[in-house]
């Protein structure tokens, strides 16, 4: 662990799962490009970890936190608004036999990526109506976001591109014994409010299939 024992603000900064510059600032006592040089050295030294521009946590709150829970409060705080879904439910739900290790949510806001000390975060836009689907869970007093295995699977066939879609749909192999009828129901759900032939034929062949 990097020691910077003598420094005013050690502690307060070392019990935030972020902050930002302007945080920073007050914290440290410090403005404009003094700040600039006091955060660029501590992130030098490796006490500091960029989250993002402007966002930063101690190396001392890293080692000490929970980091999948962790990890999921990033996704939702780097980019907000937004909610876990995709691959990462559908792995942490056991539809899909891979490991996942990049977080996937989506937003109302454009598409972007962040790779940090954390972890990576992939961030697809979708349009509010289907901004949805989502349920919350708590961590250390603070909200989490996720999506239900239903919207999670919804979202991971509304991104994909088929180039042939009767033999594509066929080379995803998903766990079926997994996903429930009232699963199947919340789908279509979702499927009926893109109003599009995609997510339709995605729809019959899972129902199918469970």
């Amino acid at each position: 662990m990097i020691s910077i024992s003598g420094i005013k603000y050690q502690k307060e900064l070392e019990t935030l799962p972020f902050f930002s510059k302007q945080s920073a600032s007050i914290l440290i006592g410090k403005e404009s490009k003094n700040l600039d040089k006091k955060l660029a050295q501590l992130t030098r030294i490796g006490y500091l970890k960029t989250l993002k521009k402007g966002v930063y946590v101690t190396s001392a709150y890293i080692d000490t936190v929970d980091k999948e829970p962790y990890f999921e409060y990033l996704a939702n705080i780097l980019r907000a608004p937004s909610y876990i879904s995709a691959e990462y439910v559908l792995a942490k739900e056991g539809l899909i036999p891979e490991s996942v290790f990049c977080v996937t949510s989506i937003t109302t806001k454009s598409s972007r990526n962040y790779s940090n000390k954390v972890g990576s975060f992939n961030y697809r836009s979708i349009k509010a109506s289907l901004f949805v689907g989502y349920k919350e869970k708590e961590w250390q007093g603070n909200i989490i976001y996720i999506a239900t295995k239903a919207k999670a699977l919804f979202d991971y066939f509304y991104f994909k591109r088929f180039k042939n879609f009767d033999q594509d749909i066929y080379d995803f192999r998903i766990n079926w014994n997994n996903f429930t009828k009232k699963d199947l129901i919340e789908f279509n759900k979702y499927a009926n409010l893109t109003q599009g032939p995609k997510m339709s034929k995605v729809l019959k062949h899972i129902a199918k299939l469970c």
